[in-house]
């Protein structure tokens, strides 16, 4: 028995304006789409349950390609500092939540963004331990690239000016060499290290609270890095699996594997695309540099506001290809972090250098820095770019002074990708920008600041189906899914998202003030708003 889906606008994806009339569904799959009266006909003794869309636009579901689901569900449990317009406001933030705190307990702030500040500045040491001196602070900054600290959580890791720096990373120090409070990239790992870890039972209720909370979004699923993380690959796993059980919850988690656990997941017999029916292996992740707010993102040249500064190279050139050498071992893709322009050069030659021959697909997540000669390579190479749209609406006009005005041409470059045939998918990065995918598709066609307000680069703006088609058919194919997520049509699954207004016939500029009317993983619907 099955479902008819009819009465609204129906966008199969397929192609541009490509629509049909209705959809019937069954065991979670679109068995068939065509005109209501012929759908009528055809499965009449089949269709138990007749889904009206009350003249709604319905869409196949949105996909995040890139985000962090348990960073998602601790930002909206922990102290969430990312509204902050001011350094005033961030420590008065964390006065109030101090008073809260037990005897130990650690504070744990999210999303500072000295960027949005009208002077922007990093907190000291100093002034965290005037807040609260007894109790281990940690605050992630918003692109956890970097994170602040003070001196009861710096003193557990064992932090003192003697302290050298890891390779990819920074210890920040003043003048006189005295560790500041600030840590870039891998040297975080000295704090992260001493934060109490989470029991399974509690990270399991992390995951279902972000999953939750993507489900009003539109979001029937998310490419998401977590499992190096929170207690390693078994208990973080597992806390996946209790939380997304295809029962009390549904959603296509798509979980990328960190080098440092694949040999965890082989050993407990897992292969790519392989786990549970809404729980799967991806590609193998890896960080190959930074990011452009703390200045670690892996420029070619200096960078315009740091001219001493190119950034970071997480791994060694050597180190790099071994890494994807390992990957190949186990016949398995990458996902490779890669901002800045030299990072995303040392990527593309490696991934040519040891391509893949199984028909898996590679990743190079973010890309916003390349260059003419980058192009010319992303075209040769079988790769996927995971980009952030909404990085173009966060990012400027301060990206500017960290890159200066030539390098612009090839900045956060969507347009330039898909006109050259270069595959692309959306996310959102979330914690680090909002999970709202219709904010992500408006940013992509708009490329409007919310800072100011002014439009950036606008040959690099995207059309209306092009921006959705990145959260549908581009995450599909990213994922190596495109034939069976990311359209409307027979045999693929019957996951959608449906909004209450038809996007293709609204200002642009308001799209994000449409609403998520339902969302629908395996033909349940899992997320009705309330009228």
């Amino acid at each position: 028995m099955g479902t008819l889906w009819q009465g609204g606008n129906i966008y199969t994806m397929k192609a541009e304006m490509d629509k049909v009339e209705a959809v019937f569904t069954a065991n979670g799959l679109i068995q068939d789409t065509g005109s209501l009266s012929e759908l009528r006909a055809k499965y009449q003794e089949e269709i138990d349950t007749v889904h009206h869309l009350q003249g709604k636009t319905m869409f196949p579901g949105f996909i995040d390609s890139h985000l962090h689901i348990i960073g998602h569900g601790e930002k909206l449990i922990h102290l969430d500092l990312s509204a902050l317009q001011s350094p005033e406001e961030v420590l008065q933030a964390l006065r109030s939540r101090s008073t809260q705190l037990a005897a130990g307990e650690w504070l744990i702030g999210e999303g500072w963004n000295e960027n949005q500040w009208e002077t922007p500045r990093i907190l000291h040491k100093d002034e965290l331990d005037a807040i609260c001196p007894e109790n281990p602070m940690v605050l992630n900054r918003i692109c956890r690239h970097a994170l602040l600290a003070n001196t009861a959580a710096m003193e557990m890791g064992g932090i003192n000016r003697d302290t050298a720096d890891p390779q990819g990373g920074v210890v920040v120090r003043d003048s006189t060499g005295e560790p500041t409070g600030y840590f870039l990239d891998t040297a975080q790992e000295f704090i992260k290290a001493v934060v109490p870890s989470m029991s399974e039972e509690h990270l399991t209720a992390i995951v279902q609270t972000a999953v939750d909370d993507l489900h009003q979004y539109g979001l029937v699923g998310g490419h998401s890095e977590d499992l190096n993380y929170y207690g390693g690959f078994t208990k973080t796993y597992n806390a996946f699996k209790k939380g997304i059980d295809g029962i009390k919850r549904k959603f296509r988690a798509h979980l990328l594997v960190h080098h440092e656990v694949i040999e965890d997941m082989a050993a407990a017999g897992l292969d790519y695309h392989q786990g549970t029916p809404y729980i799967e292996m991806g590609a193998m992740k890896i960080f190959s540099d930074g990011a452009l707010g703390g200045r670690t993102a892996w420029l070619s040249e200096p960078y315009q506001d740091e001219p001493e500064n190119s950034g970071i190279n997480i791994h060694s050139q050597q180190r790099l290809e071994s890494l994807v050498q390992m990957a190949r071992k186990y016949g398995m893709p990458v996902a490779v972090h890669a901002i800045g322009d030299k990072a995303v050069e040392a990527v593309a030659k490696t991934l040519q250098k040891f391509p893949l021959d199984n028909g898996r697909r590679d990743r190079i997540i973010h890309a916003q820095i390349v260059n003419e000669e980058l192009l010319g390579l992303l075209e040769q190479l079988d790769v996927v770019l995971d980009i952030q749209p909404t990085f173009v609406a966060s990012d400027f006009p301060w990206i500017i002074d960290r890159i200066g005005e030539k390098r612009l041409k090839y900045a956060y470059a969507w347009k330039s990708f898909l006109n050259r045939q270069i595959p692309c998918a959306a996310g959102s990065d979330a914690p680090i920008e909002s999970v709202d995918p219709l904010l992500g598709i408006e940013a992509a066609i708009s490329r409007k600041s919310t800072a100011n307000g002014e439009t950036y680069q606008d040959h690099e703006r995207l059309s209306m189906y092009e921006a959705i088609s990145l959260y549908t058919k581009g995450s599909a194919y990213a994922s190596c899914h495109e034939h069976d997520q990311g359209k409307i049509e027979r045999g693929y699954t019957a996951d959608f998202t449906i909004l209450d207004k038809d996007p293709f016939t609204i200002d642009p500029e308001q799209i994000h003030t449409l609403k998520v009317e339902q969302t629908v993983v395996d033909e349940e619907v899992v997320y009705q708003r309330i009228q």
